[in-house]
């Protein structure tokens, strides 16, 4: 795995990068709010040692980690949807197995939604289509202006470290929360605010998705932290009306991070499913070598 710097759009992306990049077909990890890259490395680290050709792709979005966060930028779901279509297609890479969390679901379901033939399977991690969900208490908070704008000012390192506490009883380690609160920085901040004023219900916003994604019926997991705050563990077994889905993994003691606060039960669950998505591409591609 490598460190590498991304541009699509114009735009600059931070990214994790691992495996045969001359292979077409890879897992393509998307964080969400606050997330970055960096929420995949024990992951993505796991694929490796499995597989070492299996090809990985995780960026920074804009106005996440230590990607560009212009003002300007189109801080909407499809505004999202679009720069990792651009970032996909920069790459090469025609068939695709997501891996979603967070707002990192509705930015890549609303480009699966619109590039169906290259979408190979999705992992979802605390997200998926959620016809009926409403937003969660901080959400509110940051939809409107003014609170908003305040809360943001007055969000300080000991302020969200005590707000991630709520519902991840297993806690988030030390080096990961420093890292989210350095990139948590002014651009963020406006990053946050817009996108979600920009998106009023992602209710229906899934409802829109399911009418291309559910026909498809393509190869899911589902794994989600039951005690996530945000999204409800209710949502999980929703799945399987949208998705052919395998294997959902409810995780008792995780919350909203279950790829951070249970990394050794994500792999578990979350490596064997991507081998077994990407064996014949691995297996054809060594074949090519051969």
């Amino acid at each position: 795995m490598e460190q590498t710097t991304l541009s699509a759009g114009g735009l600059r992306s931070p990214a994790l990068i691992a495996g045969d990049g001359a292979v077409d077909e890879a897992v393509v990890f998307v964080h969400g709010n606050p997330g970055s890259s960096r929420d995949w490395t024990g992951l993505i680290e796991q694929i490796e040692q499995v597989e070492p050709r299996a090809r990985c792709l995780a960026p920074d979005l804009p106005g996440f980690g230590r990607a560009d966060k212009p003002a300007d930028f189109d801080y909407t779901v499809a505004g999202y949807a679009k720069q990792l279509g651009l970032l996909i297609a920069a790459q090469g890479i025609k068939r695709v197995h997501l891996v979603l969390h967070d707002f990192g679901g509705p930015w890549g379901l609303r480009w699966a939604a619109g590039h169906l033939a290259q979408v190979a399977s999705v992992t979802l991690f605390n997200i998926g289509l959620m016809p009926g969900y409403r937003w969660h208490y901080l959400a509110r908070i940051w939809r409107t202006p003014v609170l908003g704008e305040l809360f943001m000012a007055s969000t300080n390192r000991p302020g969200l470290k005590l707000a991630l506490r709520h519902g991840n009883p297993r806690g988030l380690p030390e080096a990961y929360f420093d890292e989210m609160y350095a990139n948590y920085d002014k651009g963020t901040r406006r990053a946050i605010l817009a996108l979600y004023r920009n998106t009023s219900d992602l209710g229906a916003l899934a409802e829109q998705a399911a009418r291309i994604l559910a026909p498809a019926r393509l190869p899911a997991l589902v794994v989600w932290g039951a005690c996530d705050p945000y999204v409800p563990v209710r949502f999980a077994e929703v799945q399987r009306e949208f998705f052919a889905v395998e294997r959902v993994v409810r995780l008792e003691d995780s919350g909203h991070w279950p790829m951070i606060d249970n990394p050794a039960a994500v792999a578990q669950a979350v490596v064997p499913f991507l081998m077994q998505q990407l064996g014949c591409a691995v297996a054809t591609a060594a074949a090519g070598k051969a």
